[in-house]
């Protein structure tokens, strides 16, 4: 996207009425209708009055009529089917802003927060992506993950405006529209649960950085609504299937080791492996491996992904 364009598509946000017209918030959502009606109530509430763009991915409890009538200047698209994490590409498509703001239907974005991520993207051309501090709700306590975005060992140039990351969390990262357009967005094949890795991967692989900064804020309500098992099925295959997808083969199989020996030895597991395993063929079809500089990031953190305390295959 070109200086023209991102000043045009800001002048036509500010023009409906935006107090910064930089960022578009987009939202993918199936059956949370209370959850959703909530996140909704507080991005209206925002300063920034950002436009906000929902995908409702078949949702049978009413959610899209809730939108509609509660929330009528909200964009809302009716897939008719779960799309997954596709969903979020049906909205980008949307997207007049330079900016796109993901949360969850769980999660809502701070005040102040979208400007204080659209402020490090417009004085950074080279980063692709911000990533907030996210606070669990109802206590406001900071979620352990933060406490590893904040110590990234990924390497990074001087001019970054925080830590460098290897990837990004889909519920509380703002990222630059053309970027993520030009990686093609999230990946059909995975659907959702660790979706992120693969596009993360691929700005990288083309140069772009990807941060972690304290500044802007997310809030987190984790919704009761969930199948966690199936959640943990579906992260553990894809993290196998982009790791033979675009790991080095010596880095793969010491990541797939690692993993067989750290997760819970159960059902949900076997079917996760096993899923993967029948799908390694379209996962070398697809395989093209990153770059060297973007490698060296992934080998530091899988030593720190070994100890950490946040990130857990269960459920």
């Amino acid at each position: 996207m070109t200086d023209d364009q991102d000043d045009q598509n800001r002048d036509q946000a500010q023009g409906e009425g935006n107090a910064d017209g930089r960022t578009t918030v987009v939202i993918i959502t199936r059956d949370r209708r209370d959850e959703l009606l909530h996140t909704l109530d507080r991005l209206a509430e925002l300063p920034e009055r950002p436009p906000v763009i929902v995908t409702d991915n078949g949702s049978t409890d009413g959610t899209a009529e809730a939108v509609a009538r509660l929330h009528p200047r909200v964009t809302l698209l009716r897939p008719g089917r779960n799309l997954g994490a596709v969903g979020r590409n049906v909205a980008v498509r949307q997207v007049l802003t330079p900016y796109v703001a993901f949360c969850d239907d769980d999660s809502w974005w701070a005040p102040g927060s979208l400007a204080a991520a659209a402020d490090l993207l417009d004085r950074h051309p080279g980063l692709a992506s911000v990533t907030a501090r996210i606070l669990v709700e109802p206590e406001g306590t900071e979620d352990p993950i933060v406490a590893e975005l904040r110590s990234s060992p990924v390497p990074g140039p001087r001019w970054l405006p925080g830590p460098a990351l290897g990837s990004v969390l889909a519920a509380a990262t703002c990222v630059r529209t053309a970027a993520f357009r030009s990686v093609g967005g999230f990946s059909p094949r995975l659907w959702l649960g660790g979706e992120e890795e693969l596009l993360a991967a691929d700005l990288a692989a083309l140069g772009w950085w990807l941060v972690f900064a304290p500044g802007p804020v997310i809030h987190h309500a984790p919704s009761d609504a969930r199948d966690a098992t199936a959640r943990r099925v579906r992260g553990l295959r894809n993290t196998l299937w982009f790791t033979w997808q675009r790991r080095p083969l010596a880095s793969a199989a010491r990541r797939t080791l690692f993993l067989a020996r750290a997760v819970p030895r159960d059902r949900a597991s076997l079917h996760a492996f096993a899923q993967a395993l029948a799908g390694l063929p379209g996962t070398l079809a697809r395989r093209a491996v990153v770059p060297n500089r973007v490698e060296r990031g992934l080998r530091l953190l899988d030593e720190t992904q070994r100890v950490s305390t946040a990130r857990r295959y269960v459920g």
